[in-house]
C-alpha cells in the first residue's frame, strides 16, 4: 500500500515540473514574440488605440496607382461592397471602419482606419493592390475574391470614409 502512495506522490511531482516547464517555455516564446508588448509599454488612454505601434508605412508599388477602377460608384455596388466588408472586414477593421474591430484589437498592430486621411488619400489602384495582396495580418483576397468584388469593396470603403 505505501508503494502505491509513493507512486502518487511521484506522479503529482512529475505533473507539477511538466506544468511548470510548459509554462517557462510559453513566457519565453511570448517575450520573443513580435506581437507581444508588455502591458508597462503600452498606455491606458485611448492614444493606445490610435498608435498601437509604431507602424512603417505600407506603400503598394508606383504601377498600382494607375489602376482605375472600372466599377461605377452606384447604390448598387455601394451595397455590394457593403456586403463584402459585413462578411470579410468587419471584424478586424470594425462597423464603422475605425480600425477597432473585435479581431483587429488582437493582432498587435491596429488594422487601417479607413477615415485616417492617409487612407483616403491613397488611390483606388493603391487600395486594391493592398486588398489584392495582403501584407503580414491582412490577408490576401486575391483567391477569396473576384476582382470586380474587391473593386466593389472599394467603391465602399471610399463611401465609408466618408461618413463620420
Amino acid at each position: 500500500m505505501l508503494k502505491i502512495g509513493t507512486n502518487f506522490i511521484s506522479m503529482k511531482k512529475y505533473k507539477f515540473y511538466t506544468l511548470l516547464s510548459f509554462c517557462a517555455v510559453s513566457v519565453f516564446i511570448l517575450s520573443a514574440s513580435t506581437n507581444y508588448y508588455p502591458l508597462k509599454d503600452r498606455q491606458a488612454d485611448s492614444k493606445f488605440l490610435t498608435d498601437t505601434v509604431k507602424q512603417l508605412a505600407w506603400l503598394a508599388p508606383e504601377s498600382a496607382d494607375s489602376l482605375k477602377n472600372p466599377v461605377a460608384v452606384s447604390q448598387e455596388s455601394i451595397s455590394k461592397g457593403e456586403e463584402l466588408y459585413n462578411m470579410y472586414c468587419f471584424s478586424c477593421h470594425g462597423d464603422t471602419g475605425y480600425g477597432d474591430g473585435p479581431a483587429g484589437g488582437s493582432m498587435g498592430v491596429r488594422p487601417a482606419n479607413f477615415h485616417d486621411q492617409k487612407v483616403m488619400k491613397q488611390k483606388d489602384g493603391a487600395l486594391f493592390w493592398k486588398l489584392t495582396n495582403g501584407k503580414g495580418n491582412m490577408p490576401p483576397f486575391k483567391e477569396a475574391l473576384t476582382e470586380e468584388q474587391r473593386w466593389q469593396l472599394i467603391v465602399f470603403l471610399r463611401e465609408l470614409g466618408k461618413t463620420e
